[in-house]
Order: C-alpha cells, then sequence, then structure tokens
C-alpha cells in the first residue's frame, strides 16, 4: 500500500468541505479492511457529528470512507452500500484511497449518482481502468495521484480527456488550460491509444 502521512493527511480539508454537501460520512477507515465483507463485523469510527441511524441499523448518510485499509478490489461495493445506508443509490461521496487496489470494477457504476471518488494511494497502473469512471454521470471531484499512473506521460491529459465532466482532480480545480490540454492530448494520441489497446484484446 502506498501510504504516507503526507498523502493521508492532504483530503482532510476537502473532506471537511464536502460534509456540507453530502452530510457526515459513515467511517470506516484505519479499519484494516481486507475485504468490504469485514464491514459487517466492525462499527464505524465515532464522528464530532453525530449520524442519524434508523431502527433496522442504516445511516442516513450519503458519504462513505473506506481510505487507510488493505482493500485489494471493489467487488462486494454494492452489496456493502446497500447494507450501511438507508439510500444507497444516491451515494455521493465515496472514499477508498490508500488502500491496494488495481483496478477499478463496473460495480461502481451503480452508483449513479457519486460525485467525488477518492482513489489516491492506490496501485491502479494501467490508464485505460479510468475508462470506466466515463459511466459516472454526476462524478466532479476524483483523486488518482499515489497510484502508478499518475507518473505516466500524459497522465493528466488522458484522465481529463475521458472524463470532461471533472470539475477538481487531485485536488487541484481543473482550468480551461487544462481542458484545451486535454483535447490537443486526446486529438495527437487519443485515437492512437486506442487503436493499440483494441489490437492488443483482438
Amino acid at each position: 500500500m502506498m501510504s504516507t502521512s503526507i498523502m493521508a493527511a492532504r483530503p482532510t480539508q476537502a473532506a471537511i468541505d464536502s460534509k456540507n454537501d453530502v452530510g457526515s460520512p459513515v467511517d470506516y477507515s484505519f479499519k484494516s479492511l481486507t475485504g468490504f465483507d469485514d464491514v459487517e463485523d466492525e462499527e464505524p469510527r465515532k464522528s464530532a457529528h453525530k449520524l442519524s441511524k434508523t431502527d433496522d441499523g442504516k445511516y442516513e448518510s450519503l458519504a462513505i470512507k473506506f481510505n487507510n485499509n488493505t482493500l485489494t478490489e471493489i467487488i462486494g461495493l454494492e452489496k456493502v452500500v446497500k447494507f450501511l445506508l438507508v439510500n444507497p443509490m444516491e451515494l455521493s461521496w465515496l472514499d477508498l484511497s490508500m488502500n491496494d487496489i488495481t483496478k477499478l470494477d463496473n460495480e461502481i457504476l451503480q452508483f449513479s449518482s457519486l460525485k467525488m471518488l477518492y482513489l489516491h494511494g492506490n496501485g491502479i497502473m494501467n490508464l485505460p481502468e479510468i475508462d470506466k469512471l466515463s459511466g459516472l454521470p454526476n462524478l466532479i471531484t476524483l483523486t488518482l495521484h499515489g497510484n502508478p499512473i499518475d507518473t505516466q506521460k500524459g497522465y493528466r491529459q488522458y484522465v481529463l480527456a475521458k472524463l470532461s465532466g471533472i470539475r477538481t482532480l487531485d485536488f487541484s480545480r481543473v482550468t480551461k488550460a487544462d481542458r484545451m490540454d486535454a483535447l490537443t492530448w486526446n486529438k495527437m494520441f487519443g485515437k492512437k491509444k486506442h487503436g493499440r489497446k483494441k489490437t492488443q484484446e483482438d
């Protein structure tokens, strides 16, 4: 896991700001979770803002934190979100940062209301994995820094070309210049890279 104290601290202010829109998160950070099945045996961390809970044990929140665990995949996410939240399909903020995730599963696309997704500090190595997130129509905030992909040439341009609705990437606001760079990059390299991928899959 690509955990560092500096990286772990960076999202704090953004997380606090986001609470205004989605409410206090159900916090399962630092729980040593190896899979989403582990959640049913754990209680969320205590929050300064008390979470409202229904009689059947579900939380009235639109945000969940699973950061700083040892999760290796997203499979099982849908089941656990439905287990935790009163309105699971309205999940707006999901923090999966600082885990050992290497691939993105289409299961995440079940949550089309997602606006904020934190994936920084994982092990995603292939840029085309990001293409899957294009199926999240409301996604505006995304973090991916601290994954092996962020060292690849054209990383930022690739992400913004594939996910044109993103307003903030890696805690940095997307500017008009960023969008122009992404368009230029996509014209020069986008189709070429897509063609190579298609050939490999054939």
